[in-house]
């Protein structure tokens, strides 16, 4: 089976590798096709694969090129991972977000809108190539914003595209945890938007083990969403929100310990393009051991994520040793194409076209929820209806992710204009008009947006 990656050369492909490495399953990924517009980054994370291959007998082949429709013939499963601008562009959209005292971060609010409106013709015009040249493979999409992008891909792939994401899987492993359950074993009862969704129930033995944390303090005090939400708000909500959604419940705090960031050190897209300029720079280096070096990148990245809103909440202890666990987004990716290709029928928290699984929403707008898995693709689950405090979000924060797919079909400065207004952590039009205006100066990929 072969597996194509599209942004082939990104910093976390070897997590991909790994976890083929270990699937030994008949029917299994024999060849993974990388592609990337930068080939300095392909060599040098080709280094860190053919390193992790070592003494793995039968490990899966790898090639490399910067040819999309190379890449993409003959492909059974296409992975996209793209990021439009680089990590200079995450910078810039975090910067020129707090200059206006919103958010930058690069899949909510000012950042993310930014970040969606470059990537979505590109995403789409991927989209175009697959129908064209490799029609029966599946697309999993990984390129931020996540949700929106599957759902711009979707217009063109139906549900050939499925979108994944780990912080779904982070939190229910982080709540299954302190709740002495096996993850493999419990039905999360989970539902909204990518990065915007809410854990609203937990079952294991045929009961839902979810209000028993609730109404314990200290276990709400020992994982991280409850360290960084607060038991009392936790409470209130009964609910557990995905981490994301501290940018919207503690907007003005997350908002203040950006800017401070951006004066005294730089913000997290900043720190991370200088991290892995440093990597791919030592990773091609004669002599260096490319994987270590990588891991020793890959550990620091973990331990410093979301450090901005840990300082807000008054987290200063650092992440958990629990809670760097790894196995993310790739046991995702894997236990997906595991499911479609063998038809090994499985349940997991997926972006998919909504369908009728939140009531709220059309049938063609992507959601994150419980899907079933089986060889005909992923089928979304109905679940609970939300609360009207999620629906308000959920439901604007999707008429701005349309508004964001208006604007690249279109190219519309006014449907870019209003999705940079409706959304929920911009608090002015006249913002709007200005965030705009400023992301097009930094972003030739906006030049598109001239009607």
């Amino acid at each position: 089976m072969r597996l194509t990656i599209l942004g082939g050369g990104g910093f976390r492909v070897p997590l991909v590798y790994r976890a083929l490495l270990a699937d030994r399953a008949e029917g299994r990924v024999t060849r993974v096709v990388l592609h990337d517009v930068d080939a300095d980054r392909l060599a040098a994370i080709g280094k860190v694969l053919a390193a992790q291959a070592e003494g793995v007998p039968d490990a899966p082949a790898v090639t490399a090129t910067t040819d999309l429709d190379e890449a993409l013939r003959g492909a059974d499963f296409v992975f996209s991972a793209i990021r439009v601008g680089g990590l200079a562009g995450r910078a810039a959209d975090e910067r020129v977000a707090l200059a206006e005292g919103v958010l930058g971060q690069e899949t909510v609010g000012a950042g993310g809108i930014a970040y969606g409106l470059r990537t979505v013709p590109v995403a789409v015009e991927i989209a175009r190539r697959v129908a064209a040249l490799a029609p029966d493979a599946w697309v999993i999409n990984f390129t931020n914003p996540a949700g929106l992008v599957t759902e711009a891909m979707s217009r063109v792939l139906g549900d050939r595209v499925i979108g994944i994401c780990d912080s779904p899987v982070g939190l229910g492993r982080r709540v299954a945890r302190v709740l002495g359950v096996d993850p493999a074993e419990a039905w999360f009862d989970y539902a909204g938007l990518n990065h915007l969704g809410w854990l609203r129930g937990l079952k294991a033995g045929g009961r839902d083990l979810l209000p028993e944390l609730l109404a314990d303090p200290e276990r709400l005090g020992s994982f991280e969403e409850g360290r960084l939400f607060g038991a009392d708000w936790l409470r209130s909500l009964g609910a557990v929100p995905n981490e994301y959604l501290h940018y919207y419940y503690f907007g003005r705090e997350t908002v203040g310990a950006y800017q401070d960031a951006l004066r005294t050190g730089g913000t997290r897209g900043a720190y991370l393009r200088e991290q892995q300029a440093g990597f791919y720079r030592d990773a091609l280096a004669p002599g260096v051991p490319a994987l270590d070096a990588w891991l020793r990148t890959l550990a620091d990245r973990e331990a410093t994520y979301m450090a901005a809103n840990r300082e807000a909440a008054g987290d200063g202890a650092g992440r958990a040793e629990a809670d760097l666990e790894p196995g993310g987004y790739e046991q995702v990716a894997l236990a997906l194409m595991r499911a479609i290709a063998r038809d090994e029928r499985a349940t997991l928290i997926l972006n998919v076209r909504n369908r009728s699984a939140l009531r709220e929403l059309d049938a063609d707008a992507v959601v994150e929820v419980p899907c079933l898995v089986d060889a005909n693709g992923a089928h979304p689950v109905t679940v609970t209806p939300l609360p009207y405090h999620a629906v308000g979000l959920v439901t604007a924060v999707k008429a701005v992710e349309r508004e964001v797919l208006t604007a690249a079909e279109s190219r519309s400065r006014d449907a870019a204009v209003k999705a940079f207004a409706l959304h929920p952590l911009v608090d002015s039009v006249a913002v709007a008009r200005r965030l705009l205006a400023a992301y097009t100066a930094e972003h030739p990929e906006l030049a598109h947006l001239s009607a």
